[in-house]
C-alpha cells in the first residue's frame, strides 16, 4: 500500500470575500511544487468564520462547489474544506471532500460553537464521514469537532480500525491555542491515527485573532509538521509502513470499549 501525500494551506482569509479568496488559494495552489494526493484548505476558506450565512451562503453546486471541483480536476489532487452552504431553507459548515475526477462526498459540521452562537445560525451534521482514498481511510472532521473524543473515535471492525488519517479543517482563535496543540496530539496517540490539524491565521471581520499552529501529527504523538503564525504551504509524505508496524506491536484497540452514539 503506498504512501500518502497531503498539503495544508495556512493562510489569512477575506472576511466574507469569496471571490478574493477562492482568487488566494487559486495561486496557493498553483504554486505548489510537489503533485499531492490532497490538498487541505481551513474551514469556511471562502469567508471566515461567519455567521452571516443568510448573505455568504450558497446552494451546492454554484460558485464555490464549481471551483473546488475545477481545482481539483487540473490539479489532479483530491481537494478538502468547509464553506457556508444553504441547503434548502436551512444552512450548513460543510465540509467538502472533491475528487479529481469531479466525484464529491461532504461531511456537516456534527459540534457547533454555541460561544459564537454557530448552533443559532447552523444545523447540525448527523454523521460521520470516512472516505477511502490511494487505500487509505480518512476522515475529515471541522474545528470544534476536535474536542470531542466520542464523536471522532477510531473503532475497531473486522477489517481493522475504521480511519488511518484524521483531518480537522479550523478557524481556532489565538487564546485557545495550546488546547489545539494538545487535543491534536491526544486525537493521534488514541485513535493510533495520522492526525492533521489545518488553522487559519491574521484576524477576522469580529476581531478575533488567529495564531494558525497548523501541524500534522504522527501516530505516536510527536508533531512531524508544526507551524506558528506564517503563511505556509507544507506538504508531507505520510508513511503507510510505520502505521501498520505500530498497529501491530502496540494493538490498544483491541482494548477498547464499545459503545454506540445516539
Amino acid at each position: 500500500m503506498q504512501d500518502l501525500s497531503i498539503t495544508i494551506i495556512q493562510s489569512e482569509l477575506h472576511w466574507q470575500q469569496p471571490d478574493a479568496n477562492l482568487g488566494m488559494f487559486e495561486e496557493k495552489i498553483w504554486s505548489i511544487e510537489e503533485r499531492p494526493h490532497i490538498i487541505v484548505l481551513p474551514e469556511m476558506f471562502t469567508t471566515g468564520f461567519s455567521m452571516d450565512a443568510e448573505k455568504c451562503a450558497e446552494p451546492m453546486g454554484t460558485r464555490a462547489f464549481r471551483w473546488m471541483k475545477q481545482m481539483a480536476q487540473q490539479t489532479q489532487a483530491v481537494l478538502v474544506g468547509s464553506l457556508m452552504v444553504k441547503d434548502g431553507s436551512e444552512y450548513f459548515n460543510r465540509l467538502i471532500w472533491m475528487t479529481p475526477q469531479g466525484d464529491y462526498q461532504y461531511y456537516d459540521k456534527r459540534h457547533l460553537f454555541r460561544m459564537a452562537q454557530e448552533h443559532l445560525t447552523y444545523q447540525s451534521g448527523n454523521d460521520v464521514l470516512i472516505v477511502e482514498y490511494m487505500g487509505w481511510k480518512i476522515c475529515p472532521q471541522i474545528c470544534y469537532d476536535l474536542r470531542f473524543p466520542v464523536w471522532n473515535r477510531n473503532r475497531r471492525h473486522n477489517q481493522g480500525l475504521a480511519y488511518d488519517v484524521l483531518i480537522f479543517v479550523a478557524n481556532w482563535p489565538r487564546p485557545r491555542v495550546s488546547a489545539w496543540d494538545t487535543l491534536l496530539q491526544a486525537r493521534a496517540i488514541e485513535n493510533l491515527c495520522y492526525t492533521i490539524g489545518v488553522n487559519r491565521v491574521g484576524e477576522d471581520g469580529n476581531g478575533v485573532s488567529y495564531t494558525g499552529h497548523s501541524g500534522i501529527v504522527h501516530p505516536k504523538g510527536h508533531f512531524l509538521a508544526h507551524f506558528k503564525e506564517e503563511e505556509v504551504i507544507h506538504t508531507q509524505v505520510l508513511e503507510r509502513q510505520p502505521l501498520d508496524q505500530l498497529r501491530e506491536k502496540f494493538p490498544v484497540h483491541l482494548d477498547a470499549d464499545n459503545f454506540t452514539i445516539d
